[in-house]
């Protein structure tokens, strides 16, 4: 079992933070260098067709890509502590957070960094400084949303942390690269939630 990630991406992110929270240190990591286009290369299209990160490469020879399904897979196979709910109820509500969390936030913050940061021109061919910059809207939108669910309650999907909030932290996380910060734009809830998952020992894995 080995799983492809890229440390400085958003999406391998929360998969490792994902594995740091469950404390599982099994699953050999092998780091796939997106500068350098390595993703787009043979051998690892084979492995992900789509040339995306991360990759999970089972035992039998199966891969699983997207984040959320390879979390999925972890969950099942360790399914303590619990991060995405217990019951079919709970379950449905942390994936709903989840699902806004990467649809809202994660993904109109990556159109901003792709196609405006030129560290990430290599990646983004062409860039689309103008559309780049239309989705700081959405991002601040999105970030106003969150601040009043935050303010009332502690975690995005309740009152436990989840796998949603792994992933609206990566999320705030890549958005450094688009100087972004929650509380300077009046964020206050937002905020402090951010600085608690980062006190997280797996916010630093």
């Amino acid at each position: 079992m080995k799983l492809y990630t890229a440390h400085r991406a958003p999406n391998p992110r929360r998969v490792t933070m994902f594995l740091a929270e469950k404390g599982v240190r099994e699953i050999p990591m092998v780091e796939v260098d997106l500068n350098a286009l390595e993703h787009k290369r043979e051998p690892y299209r084979q492995l992900s067709p789509l040339a995306k990160v991360p990759a999970l490469e089972l035992d039998d020879g199966r891969v699983l890509t997207e984040s959320r399904a390879i979390c999925t897979w972890i969950e099942g196979r360790w399914p303590e502590p619990n991060l995405m709910g217990r019951d079919a109820e709970e379950r449905a509500f942390i994936e709903m957070a989840d699902r806004q969390a990467e649809f809202a936030l994660l993904l109109p913050i990556a159109q901003v960094v792709r196609h405006t940061h030129p560290g990430l021109a290599v990646l983004e061919q062409p860039q689309f400084a103008d559309y780049g910059q239309a989705q700081r809207a959405k991002v601040y939108e999105a970030a106003q949303w969150f601040d009043q669910i935050l303010h009332r309650r502690p975690w995005l999907a309740g009152e436990r942390f989840s796998v949603a909030d792994i992933t609206a932290f990566c999320a705030l996380e890549f958005a450094k690269l688009m100087k972004f910060k929650p509380g300077a734009e009046g964020f206050s809830a937002l905020q402090d939630w951010r600085d608690r998952v980062a006190e997280r020992p797996s916010a630093q894995a």
